[in-house]
């Protein structure tokens, strides 16, 4: 008897791995493409998401660690693109829940009409006390998509634990009927069905009141991708939208709960036993709170800093200080720029000889020259007081948090193949709101 409960068991867990019948209808459309995963809840929780064009009635992934022995079944949910043409696609979730930490899977998705290729990805470790890479960028096209190439290399390579795309996706996923949306997901499947691919909507993503961004991603938490946090080894990672602030004929109200979610984010993240166990925050948003690029209204405006216009109401600033927070990341302007530890336009540095050491204000680091058909933006001169440093070139931001009191980025310029152009480390022996004093 307890043989046959063992195995019915195994059977339900398996999910029955053998085809289903075919419920007899036509479905031309049913291979699965653009494939992506990101965190669920946890850290070990895996969301797999793919697009189909008809209804497959079922979404499955398969998987397991050298073989796949496993299956998690999940829903779908039809989007139509906001275009002339009403475009309408089956956008798959499926969760692969509770995985082993520090482990290698294999999976495969689709329905009885068809997987996908098989992808792998690795969990991360479990706890606090292990390194954490990311690869951050903004503003990547599916055009002129400059380090495209690179991060697939480094990604397949095994040099990232996850992705942060901090905004503007495609240019734009809306255009063509959502045609651009499409290839651009294909683009990034070699990257993004092997790493996490964490995002933030940017303005490029705002047509139909976000709705591309909205459908294709999954992020965690109730609202739609828009803004949530996730924890991931010694850092407190939190995503917001700046572009409420500038598309409020979508909604006044979602700038009031962003901002409520965030403060109550932060009080949670800085309450001293969260702080001691994980102690780095960082925040990103797609348009930047300091900017140094000529000709760019942007850099004068930044309403997330200042608050709305006229009114000055829920400036994200003061929160960065008030919380702690270390390090803000943006994008939005076609260039990286790092700055000195700032807060309200003052430079707050650790030291003389040590800036980066126990700063007394957060580092801002703006990352939007991933590639796209607009090109690169350029400075002002000569820079403001503020401003670390600059580049105009092609490329991306590697980061990697060492343990609770060293983080390190580099800047990877593409357009000199590779090479690292700006490398520094933030130090800090203490986490606590800023004394600006």
């Amino acid at each position: 008897m307890k043989s046959f409960i063992f195995i019915l068991l195994l059977k339900l867990s398996l999910g029955e791995l053998t085809p289903r019948a075919s419920p007899g209808y036509d479905c031309d459309y049913c291979q699965p493409e653009q494939i992506h995963i990101s965190f669920g809840s946890k850290s070990n929780d895996i969301v797999v998401t793919w697009t189909t064009f008809n209804n497959t009635h079922e979404s499955r992934v398969q998987y397991g660690e050298g073989t796949m022995d496993m299956e998690a079944v999940g829903t779908r949910t039809l989007f139509t693109d906001g275009g002339k043409q009403r475009r309408k696609m089956w956008i798959h979730r499926t969760l692969l829940p509770d995985l082993k930490f520090d482990t290698t899977y294999v999976y495969h998705a689709g329905s009885v009409f068809g997987w996908s290729e098989q992808f792998s990805f690795k969990t991360v470790p479990a706890g606090e006390d292990w390194v954490v890479r990311a690869a951050i960028y903004g503003d990547m096209g599916n055009k002129n998509a400059h380090s495209l190439s690179y991060l697939q290399d480094e990604a397949q390579r095994g040099h990232f634990d996850m992705i942060l795309h901090v905004g503007d996706f495609a240019y734009d996923m809306d255009t063509d009927e959502a045609l651009v949306g499409d290839e651009f997901m294909r683009q990034i499947q070699p990257l993004a069905a092997i790493l996490p691919y964490m995002t933030c909507p940017g303005n490029h993503e705002a047509k139909y009141n976000f709705s591309n961004y909205r459908n294709r991603f999954s992020m965690p938490g109730p609202y739609e991708s828009m803004f949530y946090s996730f924890d991931l080894g010694p850092i407190h990672f939190i995503s917001i939208s700046t572009e409420f602030y500038y598309f409020l004929e979508f909604g006044f109200k979602m700038v009031a709960n962003q901002f409520q979610w965030l403060q109550e984010d932060l009080m949670e993240a800085t309450k001293p036993e969260n702080r001691a166990r994980r102690p780095w925050i960082v925040l990103f948003g797609h348009r930047p709170m300091y900017c140094s690029n000529s000709d760019d209204i942007d850099c004068s405006v930044e309403y997330t800093r200042k608050g709305l216009p006229f009114l000055g109401l829920y400036s994200v600033e003061p929160l960065l200080q008030r919380f702690g927070v270390d390090v803000a990341v943006w994008a939005h302007e076609h260039s990286y720029e790092r700055s000195w530890p700032l807060y309200d336009l003052r430079v707050y540095n650790g030291s003389l000889r040590e800036p980066y050491r126990d700063p007394r204000a957060p580092v801002h680091i703006v990352t939007g020259s991933a590639g796209c058909q607009e090109d690169t933006d350029k400075f002002k001169t000569p820079p403001p007081a503020w401003s670390a440093f600059r580049s105009s070139d092609y490329g991306y931001t590697r980061l990697h948090a060492h343990n609770r009191t060293h983080l390190h980025f580099e800047q990877v310029d593409v357009d000199l193949k590779g090479q690292v152009v700006d490398s520094f480390w933030i130090i800090k022996d203490h986490h606590r709101p800023y004394d600006l004093s």
